[in-house]
């Protein structure tokens, strides 16, 4: 159907268009994706055996349908990944307030436009990208917001008694007829204008002081709601999750691989820093690692969540921190080091609630004890563990690294500012963890092999072979008892 050409009800009869639900649109153009085995949310991971399945089976059944899980869990990315599955235009009653279906007028205005010019009525056609309305719920919210409210200036404008229907100024949600309409948080909404969504979500009536208003609305609800909301701010009442026909649980997720691929799709990073700094694929693993030991975290708030935000935010935050070591040493090009991981802790201390065990230890400290966690966790992947106890007479493959900093009495500084070249030449000059490497990640690009000697030391701090000292302009690492022995 060539929408362009049809201006009129009588052009849109002769077209023999048919009218259509706003869920049977979804579940016909779902049906039809599935069938042409099309992705149906495309840029959403790590749902596609859990979430997914389950809101497809809620489209098809034409239910409302309400999100319920952690913040940075995709919830309200999923409802705007909704509007793929409507048709692409849909014909509405030229100055309708309310999106009037030409076929199956409701509003008063409407009805009466084509009571008086019949199939020559205006029509227009509305694309899908304006078929979807949001309301964050606050406390602050009336009834006259989403349902309406009497305007006496159109009153006096029209000359109208406050007993006729056409002085009621419509809300967001009849406004949003024909349309997806989400509200996030639901909880947060008061009790009394959840119950104004009774009738709305059910029959259609709308209460307007004291109008009572049949509008049979078409509309697809998504309620979007986080379980620590029930205790902490509000709740939704029981007669309204009646009304909601599915409740759809979201979650984090559940590996590494799933959550990189999540961080690289939204991390916003500028064409220079793709081309100039360098990730390896272990600094990429580490800072999803960061964000799994944050959620089992004994100092963060689990009820609060972790946010994917957090990895996102975290991983501009590195790339800002490379580039900026880049610009003051002058390097054109430069790899991600370990010690740049300094350089996220904003992000994580802005996105985590702490528990007070958490604010005795203070944010900053939680956020880089966080990082250690996550090379102790990632190091037995690359290397041999290291045992917690064993016999006296029994080598270990980090003997001589060990004793490379036994004798090296003065500590080993990596400053957070080297350049390129003395950063390396550092390194370098450790030679036991050339010789580890070479051993046990031998297919180990040259690049790459810098972050993964940087992460040898911190991983034998982490496991107490050496010890760490966090200074203004970087780390300094030594033998533990060496340095004690030195001291006597």
């Amino acid at each position: 159907m060539k929408v362009n050409t049809i201006k009129t009800i009588g052009e849109l009869k002769k077209a023999k268009y048919k009218s259509k639900s706003i869920k049977d649109e979804l579940r016909d153009n779902l049906i039809e994706k599935i069938k042409n085995k099309e992705t149906t949310f495309e840029g959403v991971h790590g749902y596609e055996n859990t979430v997914i399945p389950e809101l497809e089976r809620a489209i098809l059944s034409r239910h409302n349908i309400n999100l319920l899980g952690l913040r940075g869990q995709a919830k309200t990315r999923l409802a705007r990944l909704m509007l793929n599955l409507l048709d692409e235009y849909i014909p509405v009653v030229e100055g309708s307030e309310i999106n009037d279906d030409p076929l199956q007028p409701i509003s008063r205005l409407a009805i009466e436009l084509i009571k008086e010019k019949g199939d020559d009525t205006p029509i227009y056609w509305m694309h899908r990208s304006e078929r979807f309305a949001e309301k964050l719920a606050t406390p602050d919210v009336t009834v006259a917001d989403i349902i309406g409210d009497v305007d006496p200036i159109k009153a006096a404008n029209l000359k109208l008694s406050y007993a006729d229907d056409r002085v009621i100024h419509y809300g967001m949600i009849p406004r949003a007829n024909r349309c997806i309409f989400v509200i996030n948080e639901l909880p947060d909404l008061q009790a009394r204008i959840q119950v104004a969504l009774f009738n709305i979500l059910q029959e259609g009536d709308i209460q307007i002081r004291g109008f009572k208003l049949r509008l049979n609305l078409d509309m697809q609800f998504i309620f979007t709601a986080n379980p620590e909301d029930y205790t902490n701010r509000g709740s939704i009442v029981t007669p309204l999750k009646d009304r909601i026909g599915s409740q759809i649980l979201t979650h984090y997720p559940q590996d590494i691989e799933t959550a990189r691929r999540i961080t690289e799709q939204e991390a916003k990073l500028g064409t220079q820093q793709k081309e100039t700094i360098a990730v390896p694929d272990l600094a990429k693993d580490l800072l999803e690692q960061i964000v799994f030991e944050a959620r089992e975290s004994e100092y963060i708030d689990a009820k609060s969540g972790v946010s994917a935000r957090l990895s996102i935010t975290a991983y501009e935050n590195l790339m800002s921190t490379a580039e900026l070591r880049a610009l003051k040493t002058g390097d054109e090009k430069t790899t991600v080091r370990l010690s740049d991981f300094t350089g996220v802790i904003p992000s994580i201390t802005g996105k985590v609630e702490l528990v007070y065990e958490g604010e005795q230890e203070g944010a900053a400290k939680v956020a880089y004890n966080l990082i250690g966690e996550a090379v102790k966790s990632l190091f037995p992947k690359f290397f041999p563990e290291i045992e917690k106890l064993r016999k006296q007479e029994e080598e270990s493959p980090y003997d001589d690294i060990v004793s490379w900093f036994f004798n090296n009495r003065d500590g080993f500084e990596l400053l957070d500012d080297l350049s390129d070249k003395e950063y390396k030449d550092l390194l370098d000059a450790v030679t036991p963890l050339n010789d580890l490497l070479e051993k046990h990640q031998p297919e180990l690009s040259k690049e790459e092999s810098y972050f993964l000697k940087e992460f040898v030391l911190w991983g034998l701090v982490e496991f107490k072979q050496l010890s760490k000292f966090r200074f203004t302009e970087g780390v300094q690492f030594k033998d533990p008892y060496g340095s004690f022995i030195n001291d006597l």
